[in-house]
């Protein structure tokens, strides 16, 4: 068992344990819109936006993980991400 986790969350690039990294410029749009969005919850063009922005936003960096991630679990993280911004689509 420990093997396997030891793989999972182990970067392939550094050799440590990688859980979480810093926000690259793409989350951080994401997290300003969320929180725009949280803010100003209002009906019309801005609330469009921010919506596109958001979930655009989610879809760019959980692509960005699936193909560059550092470890499985970056990897599933993103796959995660993409699946929930995708399913509401296909509903």
């Amino acid at each position: 068992m420990r093997q396997i986790l030891n793989w999972f969350f182990r970067n392939r690039e550094t050799g440590a344990i990688t859980i979480a990294q810093w926000s690259n410029l793409v989350l951080w749009m994401v997290i300003a819109a969320g929180i725009l969005f949280w803010i100003w919850p209002s009906a019309g063009k801005p609330s469009v936006a921010l919506t596109v922005v958001f979930k655009a936003g989610l879809l760019v960096w959980a692509a960005d993980e699936i193909i560059r991630g550092v470890n499985p679990w970056r990897r599933c993280l993103g796959t995660a991400v993409a699946a929930y911004v995708i399913a509401p689509l296909l509903t």
